[in-house]
């Protein structure tokens, strides 16, 4: 339907829990949604005006910010490696915290001191982040961009140092890597087209619905 509201959703521990607050803004999916073993991308809701399509975290600004989705629920991380123009984020969700950090071999941490680096050599899926976070200190970054695997580049020689999300520090500890400086903080967004804004007349109460269901 050319009227159709999409919303899209992140996999993986956001989209946990993102449900409850989907409940509570008025929107019930079908039951596969929250099935992560569904291959299934688009998904109904009980309102025939409202879909769901569940997309990888990086795909889901971008799915909003050229209008495919007119709505979406994404890290604030995301919104700042792209920072696309074409989005407005009027809501913090509440979900999905977590920090943006510099992590590195626990032995090098044991002799490292942050303040004195003036060349740091980072893999990441943040470079734009991570260069001008470096850049603010007077450090010059060069990234080497990876989708996964972070932790791998320290031990096989890729990179000294890796720049990702934290949440328990349980993977770090798990492949002998220790966070040494914290970036930025994270939380999930509700971002929405502008365009969408303006001449989707359902995308408005939309937005009022979850910002009362975070309040």
């Amino acid at each position: 339907m050319a009227d159709t509201i999409v919303i899209a959703v992140p996999k993986g521990r956001i989209l946990k829990e993102a449900l409850p607050l989907l409940a509570r803004a008025g929107i019930v999916p079908e039951a596969a949604f929250g099935d992560e073993d569904s291959r299934a991308l688009r998904f109904a809701t009980q309102d025939a005006a409202i879909e769901l399509i569940r997309v990888r975290a990086f795909d889901v600004a971008t799915f909003v910010a050229h209008g495919a989705a007119q709505l979406g629920i994404v890290g604030s991380d995301v919104l700042a490696e792209f920072a696309y123009p074409e989005l407005y984020a009027p809501v913090d969700l509440g979900i999905g915290h977590c920090r943006l950090s510099v992590a590195e071999p626990v032995d090098m941490a044991a002799q490292d001191d942050p303040r004195g680096w003036s060349h740091v050599r980072v893999a990441t899926k943040y470079p734009h982040v991570t260069a001008e976070h470096f850049a603010r200190r007077g450090v010059q970054a060069e990234c080497i961009k990876l989708n996964g695997a972070m932790e791998l580049a320290p031990t096989l020689g890729l990179a000294a140092r890796i720049v990702d999300l934290v949440s328990s520090g349980r993977t770090l500890k798990e492949n002998g890597l220790v966070e040494v400086e914290r970036i930025m903080d994270v939380s999930a967004r509700l971002v929405v087209n502008r365009a969408a804004m303006k001449t989707r007349a359902h995308v408005f109460p939309l937005v009022e619905a979850f910002r009362g269901a975070v309040a």
